[in-house]
């Protein structure tokens, strides 16, 4: 059966998803769009709830599971990218404990705290994960990781990192129990460059809001971290400034 209104149920269903942050969380489900998005999802274990394929745009083979073929003229509206593939994927979403991770003798993770814009989020997740870092854990997170437009700007990343949401004390607890050595990047004196640190071994770099960095609650509780610049400015893009410590943390380990 072919979709030809904007008003069938599952359309309406699909487009909440899509726009509504709080009828996501509450479904447990959320939307992919894309070729190479819907592929990463399947291949790292997420469940297919249903798939929305256009056929005059869609050249693949279709994926299993429920299949529902919409008409261009409604693939067009619930499309939420500028460019499309013409396949929408409604998966389960997933919510891993932070105990539930066990980290390797060698790891390496980033924390960033209370993260308010989706496409910095998508962005750390892509040098995360193109960097080799382990996980990547949110204090206080003020968006969705299921947001479209995280996964979006992490051209699929986040289907294959380890990500969890934490508040800061159960995180303080869970780093000093399995031995992380803690770098914060607090803007003082006694921060040193960030190529003067050691980051071979089981790391945390965390990294604070673009107006307002680390709260109080991390200061004294790491080895503070900054990047060198030479330029007027003092301080860089959040998404900007993770890119560049994760790959400074991947120089040192093959060094």
């Amino acid at each position: 059966m072919l979709i030809e209104s904007l008003h069938n149920e599952k359309i309406k269903n699909l487009t909440r998803l899509i726009t509504d942050n709080r009828f996501r969380k509450k479904s447990g489900t959320f939307v992919v769009e894309g070729q190479q998005e819907n592929t990463m999802a399947t291949n790292f274990g997420f469940e297919l709830q249903e798939c929305f394929i256009c056929e005059s745009i869609y050249r693949e083979d279709f994926p299993k599971g429920k299949i529902n073929l919409v008409s261009e003229k409604v693939y067009d509206k619930i499309a939420y990218r500028g460019s499309s593939e013409g396949i929408i994927g409604i998966y389960k979403s997933k919510y891993p404990k932070l105990n539930t991770f066990v980290p390797k003798e060698n790891s390496s993770v980033i924390i960033v705290e209370s993260i308010e814009k989706p496409g910095n989020l998508g962005a750390i997740l892509r040098s995360c994960e193109a960097f080799g870092i382990e996980a990547l854990i949110i204090t206080d997170p003020k968006v969705d990781f299921y947001n479209p437009n995280v996964i979006r700007s992490s051209v699929g990343c986040l289907f294959g990192m380890k990500v969890f949401q934490s508040a800061n004390e159960e995180l303080f607890e869970f780093l000093q129990e399995k031995g992380f050595n803690i770098f914060t990047t607090l803007m003082d004196e006694s921060a040193e460059h960030i190529d003067q640190q050691n980051f071979k071994g089981k790391s945390a770099l965390l990294f604070g809001t673009e107006h307002s960095g680390l709260s109080d609650f991390w200061i004294g509780k790491g080895k503070n971290t900054l990047i060198p610049m030479a330029g007027s400015i003092d301080s860089l893009n959040l998404s900007n400034a993770v890119a560049i410590s994760c790959y400074e943390i991947l120089r040192q380990k093959l060094n």
